[in-house]
């Protein structure tokens, strides 16, 4: 019988992780979100904007490293892993291609690795609900 409660804290423990790291994961594609927003009105209307775009990502930047973090301490699939591991070194990538000064001219990849950035976020999001909330990868047509 203890057994059995014991059980039951440890699946309701990891429920929590897993509905945690789901809302972490939303929160973090709503500041991309803003940030895509914030970039588009600094570029056609004030120019005043890219101030909120940089703090914006210093902001929630640390955000990728607690969804790494939770992705490998919580019981996710290896697709989970990946995308949550991917979050960090996109981001790196996109401080690179600006802050890095190279004959190479970097930058114009920042807005690529951007969408490629908003892409993975998405799809983790995507990901995550499907484990967090046991829907099926296959769709049935009725």
């Amino acid at each position: 019988m203890i057994t059995n409660l014991e059980s039951d804290r440890d699946i309701a423990t990891t429920s929590w992780l897993k509905r945690g790291f789901y809302a972490i994961s939303i929160f973090f594609n709503v500041c991309l979100i803003a940030q895509v927003l914030t970039v588009g009105v600094a570029y056609f209307t004030d120019p005043s904007w890219w101030n909120i775009h940089v703090w914006l990502v210093r902001g929630y930047g640390g955000l990728s490293l607690i969804l790494l973090a939770g992705a490998w301490f919580a019981p996710f699939s290896n697709k989970i892993r990946s995308l949550a591991a991917s979050l960090p070194m996109l981001l790196g990538l996109q401080f690179c291609s600006i802050h890095l000064k190279a004959p190479l001219h970097l930058e114009v990849l920042h807005p690529l690795i951007g969408f490629t950035l908003f892409y993975v976020s998405s799809s983790l999001v995507h990901r995550v609900s499907r484990e967090v909330f046991n829907k099926s990868e296959v769709v049935t047509e009725s």
